[in-house]
């Protein structure tokens, strides 16, 4: 597979190319497998935020708009590291590793503590 130099998504920033990870050989041919499941989780979740986004309201859209802001970072973060590694010990089985990013982030945070609490009790 070849993604030297390419971008996976519209999104998606430019990967960097086998010469630019670093790592054992192996590890290398695992990252270049490993790095497009990535990116296309990125993009799953951004797809279901941009289909909740969608739905909603103007003060809701934009918070959910600024989630994937958020997440679109994340994803140029993770896809410009080098170290082929990382991907082998963070990525190879994916799960929930794109949420975690987000609710990790300290704009999340500020995001979540500014949501109003729905009552859903009426």
């Amino acid at each position: 597979m070849n993604t030297m130099g390419k971008r996976l998504s519209p999104s998606a920033p430019a990967l960097v190319s086998a010469d630019e990870l670093t790592g054992t050989p192996g590890q290398i041919d695992w990252a270049l497998q490993i790095r497009p499941q990535v990116d296309a989780e990125f993009d799953r979740v951004a797809q279901a935020f941009r289909a909740v986004a969608s739905q909603q309201q103007d003060a809701e859209r934009e918070a959910t708009l600024a989630i994937v802001a958020i997440l679109e970072e994340k994803r140029t973060e993770v896809m410009a590291r080098r170290d082929a590694g990382y991907f082998l010990r963070e990525w190879r089985e994916l799960h929930d590793q794109v949420r975690q990013l987000i609710f990790a982030d300290r704009r999340y945070q500020v995001l979540k503590s500014n949501r109003p609490i729905k009552d859903n009790a009426k």
